[in-house]
């Protein structure tokens, strides 16, 4: 059944409205964005740090149990596959894989350090030394 006299009423947005929501998503983009997209690195740096700190705490286990760091030869992989020089060593080792920083480069280990006995470094983003902002090396003395 048909009314009369009803007329259908037009639905649907205008071009105004619809290019007035396009701007303000954009607007919303444009200031969201670039603050999200920092964080991304800054949660990577912070992550380094931390690893770094349990890094830190098994070289100190090691050296408790063997009487001294790894030498730079051996390295972190020390801390996972028993070198000839550990008198004692842990089931399983002190890490079950020799670790990455957040960027998945390798840690710089050396030992002696200059300012101590063992210096650990992670590169940054870039995986060279030097650098700014993520780029920037991150070293272990700095984390505590």
């Amino acid at each position: 059944m048909k009314l009369r006299g009803f007329k259908a009423q037009q639905a649907g947005f205008t071009l105004l409205e619809i290019m007035v929501v396009v701007a303000i998503i954009g607007l919303l983009a444009a200031v969201i964005v670039p603050n999200v997209i920092g964080q991304g690195e800054a949660a990577k740096v912070d992550l380094t740090k931390a690893n770094m700190g349990k890094i830190v705490q098994q070289l100190d286990l090691y050296k408790f149990n063997n009487g001294s760091y790894p030498s730079s030869e051996e390295g972190l992989n020390a801390l996972v596959e028993r070198p000839a020089s550990a008198r004692k060593w842990p089931d399983g080792g002190y890490l079950p894989k020799v670790p990455e920083d957040a960027w998945n480069n390798p840690y710089e280990y050396i030992s002696p350090g200059v300012e101590g006995p063992f210096d650990l470094l992670s590169l940054g983003a870039d995986g060279a030394e030097g650098g700014e902002g993520s780029d920037a090396d991150i070293n272990w003395r700095d984390v505590q």
